[in-house]
Formats: structure tokens, sequence, C-alpha cells
């Protein structure tokens, strides 16, 4: 009766604290920490500056018509709990995902403590916390008081269960704002998922010591975009009369897919003590109105799209002749925000939002 008592308390307990990761800490030091620090944890207008500035702008804001809530505080159910992000429950409680040609949608698990996740050599299990004793006063545990786990579902082994918020946006007029759901997202082996949750040291659980965890930090444009910058190369080609850089993408999307981002290729020429700079190449995809750049909503066609596409190699060329000696420095590197809309969105004086983040430089020798 004790044990049936303590197991109620702590499954009401986590439920209760939903918007907090106080329970997930006891048992995910590690994964709590990574978590904190992510753009899912700050997914709310109250941690997140860009959002809520496009939010400011947006029509429904006047009758109080919070449309983003869905994805961005998919756990809100009071007003009291308004600036809670996406919680650890929001994510490993997706049983499944609903196709929809404007946005899809996802299908939550209301079973009280079930969570899923993924294990190789586990996908047919069904973890339920349980204690036994035996005869002569030996205990075992098997999984945990907090919440039961769900090794079974298929769409936690590829990047479906990622589709519910990820996969694409079309406004009311009927034009796609964003998208980037691909066939990749079902293979096993390279999706969402292994990408942008890579596997780094440390163990995932006090419980049951692992050396290697899933990196809940959800690497990205925002966080720690450095594990992102293998799935980009920079290579040089030299001619009689000019060279190219050429940039590599292997992502199966393209290389930013928020319609905010902005990437650019700055190139420099060292040559006899002098740094030479050569033009700058921005790459972008602004959707708009009328040839004109415009808010999501009122977007109707792609007013101009340079961005480098899924697996694309893009050569860009530079007319300057190399010579034995030089140095060709090439940055890769991008924006959070266009530049041009930082005032339209009153965010022209937040300086880490004009700050050119690095993702791939390499320097070339000319011999």
């Amino acid at each position: 009766m004790k044990t049936l008592l303590l197991t109620l308390f702590l499954s009401l307990s986590l439920y209760a604290i939903a918007s907090k990761t106080d329970s997930c800490q006891k048992c995910h030091p590690t994964i709590v920490t990574e978590f904190e620090s992510s753009m899912h944890k700050k997914s709310s207008i109250y941690d997140d500056k860009i959002h809520k500035a496009v939010w400011d702008k947006h029509p429904a804001k006047k009758k109080d018509n919070y449309k983003c809530a869905k994805c961005h505080t998919p756990n809100v159910k009071t007003n009291n709990q308004a600036h809670q992000g996406i919680t650890c429950i929001s994510c490993h409680t997706i049983k499944d995902v609903e196709k929809h040609t404007k946005s899809n949608k996802n299908i939550y698990e209301t079973k009280p403590k079930t969570f899923y996740s993924a294990e190789p050599g586990r996908k047919n299990e069904k973890i339920t916390y349980k204690t036994t004793t035996t005869w002569w006063g030996k205990t075992t545990t098997v999984g945990s008081a907090y919440h039961d786990i769900d090794y079974t579902n298929k769409q936690f082994y590829n990047g479906e269960m990622c589709m519910g918020c990820h996969s694409h946006k079309q406004n009311s007029k009927k034009f796609m704002v964003c998208s980037t759901a691909k066939p990749d997202v079902k293979n096993t082996k390279e999706n969402c998922i292994t990408c942008h949750m890579p596997k780094i040291l440390g163990t995932a659980t006090t419980v049951r010591i692992s050396e290697t965890h899933r990196f809940h930090g959800f690497a990205g444009a925002r966080v720690e975009p450095k594990m992102l910058s293998k799935y980009v190369q920079l290579t040089l080609h030299q001619d009689e009369n000019h060279f190219t850089v050429t940039i590599q993408n292997d992502a199966p999307h393209n290389l930013l897919t928020h319609p905010l981002r902005q990437l650019q290729l700055r190139v420099s020429l060292l040559r006899d003590s002098q740094k030479i700079e050569l033009k700058t190449h921005t790459f972008e995809k602004v959707i708009g109105h009328d040839s004109k750049p415009s808010m999501p909503w009122l977007a109707t066609e792609v007013v101009k799209d340079t961005m480098i596409k899924a697996n694309e190699t893009r050569a860009i060329k530079f007319v300057k002749t190399l010579q034995t000696g030089d140095r060709v420095e090439a940055t890769l590197g991008y924006y959070i925000v266009n530049q041009k809309a930082l005032k339209k969105l009153r965010l022209d004086t937040e300086k880490e939002l004009k700050i050119f983040t690095i993702l791939k430089s390499k320097n070339f020798n000319i011999k």
C-alpha cells in the first residue's frame, strides 16, 4: 500500500511541475543542464526575443489568440504557466503525429506516467516500475518511480517524432512559410535526431550508467552550431585568372531553414602581409507580398531565394588571380536575424542579434 501511494504521489508531482525540470534533475542531471540552455526550453515569448518581436506584430495578438502555442508552449493550461516553453514531457509524450496541409499536429499520450524513448536493442520493450522483495529480504527495482518507459514507438527511432512542429507551416493565404519535411526523416541511421542530438560522452541517467547520451541542448543556429559544422564543407579551386570557393551542404534540408536567417561567405586574400577583403556573398530566403518582404502571415510569394539548398554544392567565383605564397581565408557564417529586418522588428538595439556566427572557416595556402 505504501509503495502504491508513493508511486501515485511521484506521478502527480511530476505532472504538477511540468513547467520545471526538478523531478527530471534527480535522475538526469546532465541532460537537464543541457536542456536548460536549449531553444526548446526558451521557446516562449518570455524567453525568446525574436519570437516575441514577431508575435507583437501579429494581428491575433489583439484578440489574445496565441496561435503559436501548440508548438511553442504545448503544456500551457493556465495563465500561470504562460512562460513555460517546451518541456521534457512535451517531447517524451508524443504518441503520434497527425499530418495536415497547413501544419502537422502532435498527438500526446494521455495515459499517466507513460514516456516514450528510443534505445537500440530494446525496441520491443515497455518498462514499468516494479519493486520485488525475496524471502531473504533482497529488494530488486525495475524502471523508474517517476515514469514508465515505452521503447516501442517507431517514430522515436527516426525523425518523424519531430515533424509535429518542424515539418512545415502554411499561412492563411495558403503560402508555405517554411518547410523542412523530407523523406530522410524516416531514415533510422541519419535523421533530425542524429544530427541535432548527436551522441556525446556522459551518462543519460544516474540510475543506469552509460558511456554516451543524446545531446539535449538541441544543436542548431542558436545553440552549439559547431556540432553542425561537420555537415558543411569548404573547398577552393584555382584557375588561370580566377578561383572558386565551393560550399557543400550535406544536410537534407536548406543550410538555414528559418526565413529570418541570413548566411554569408566572407573571403579575404593575404598577400605580402597585406589583407585584401573580397566581395561578401549573402544567401537568404526572403518571403513577402507584391515583390516586397513581409511578415509571415502576409506572405504570398518567395521574393528572393539564394539559400544553399539541401545536398547542394554551390561554387562562388572570385575574379582574382592567385599567386604562389598567397593565403585565402574563407569563412561561412550567419546572422540569426536578417540584418535588414532588425529595425522593422524593433530589435535593432539587441547587440547579440548583430553578431556574425561562424559556422565553418578554412585557410587555403597557394603553392
